[in-house]
């Protein structure tokens, strides 16, 4: 192990390597590119790396490769999973034998992109699981994590930097070369019944997606991404909950001292509900932080709402965070101040 100053997506290319890539294709756009670049520069020839023609056709030689065995991933930006849905969709129902990580990283803002449409609502609709970095050191380990749930589940999993992670810097810890997994291939065995995708099997395997979700559910309760930060300093019965470059701001800003509840989401499909429960116990309020879509906030309304659970969460659904556009660090400090004082936002 050793330490290195690196650009987010820098640390996602060491992540995946560390993970034993074997398959790396992607189409450039930022703010994903560099990740590919990394991997294609650090990986000693040992990996095959690819920009495609276009996202879709980096798509299916990512799944290529994972049906024959191999670990890997394709990169792309947002609105690039548009072009590459069509195969993801079916590819969900058919599953994989190695595994494949999905990187799409979201603009916020938009800083470089035609829209702000956010990965997390992408990945309930094709009821894949998604992973939710707040810094460039849990997008590091995230990858890692990633590929080893991929490959337990036979699923493809998103990883979903945003672009203040893609492009942030941090001192990560990293593997050296001799701690990096080895892979063995077993190549592509030909079994109609599993790789063709009749409807039959499409039904099939639906089920098996449910159940699987399902079983991640209780999985991502217990995953550290995935955690309760208790109060602290404070006897306010309001908590936070936030996740990707709103927690990392939210952390920076709290007081020495004096912190509420909050509940850090870095898993957030399928959603930690047992989690969410044990940190709504005894709060009146919630408010949420987080950008694009109110993902975690509907998740929260959804979990009170099963338990049959009086509380009143806040967020983008009323107004009390923005719709739209990057959260900031000042932004995150007043709506800290609500919370813990009562002081009415401005």
């Amino acid at each position: 192990m050793h330490r290195e100053y690196l650009m987010g997506n820098e640390a996602m290319a060491l992540g995946a390597l560390a993970a034993g890539v074997n398959v790396v294709a992607g189409y450039p756009g930022t703010p994903s590119t560099e990740c590919l670049e990394t991997i294609a520069k650090r990986s000693g020839g040992r990996v095959y790396a690819e920009w495609s023609v276009n996202e879709k056709a980096g798509m299916e030689v990512a799944a290529g490769a994972a049906f024959a065995g191999a670990r890997a991933l394709v990169t792309m930006k947002q609105v690039g999973l548009n072009v590459a849905a069509d195969p993801l969709m079916s590819l969900e129902y058919l599953g994989i034998k190695g595994a494949m990580v999905v990187l799409v990283a979201d603009d916020p803002g938009p800083i470089s992109s035609q829209t702000e449409q956010d990965t997390r609502t992408f990945a309930m609709f094709s009821k894949l699981p998604v992973l939710d970095p707040s810094t460039p050191a849990e997008a590091y380990k995230m990858m890692q994590d990633a590929f080893a749930l991929s490959e337990r589940y036979r699923t493809p999993i998103f990883l979903r930097p945003t672009t203040r992670i893609d492009h942030g810097y941090e001192a990560v810890d990293v593997k050296d070369e001799s701690e990096y997994v080895r892979t063995n291939i077993e190549g592509f065995v030909r079994d109609p019944s599993k790789w063709v995708i009749f409807p039959r099997l499409s039904f099939k395997n639906h089920a098996l997606i449910e159940e699987r979700n399902a079983a991640l559910e209780r999985v991502f309760s217990d995953y550290d991404g995935n955690r309760i930060i208790p109060e602290s300093g404070t006897s306010c019965r309001a908590g936070i909950a936030s996740g990707g470059a709103s927690f990392a701001y939210l952390s920076d800003v709290l007081a020495d001292g004096v912190r509420p509840r909050l509940l850090k989401v870095g898993a957030p499909f399928p959603f930690p509900e047992r989690l969410a429960w044990e940190f709504m116990n005894g709060l009146d309020d919630i408010y949420v932080i987080e950008e694009l879509d109110p993902v975690i906030e509907r998740a929260l309304i959804f979990t009170a709402g099963r338990r049959g659970v009086r509380i009143n969460i806040h967020g983008k659904l009323d107004g009390t965070v923005k719709p739209s556009g990057e959260n900031t660090p000042d932004e995150v400090r007043r709506l800290l101040d609500t919370v813990i004082n009562g002081v009415a936002p401005e």
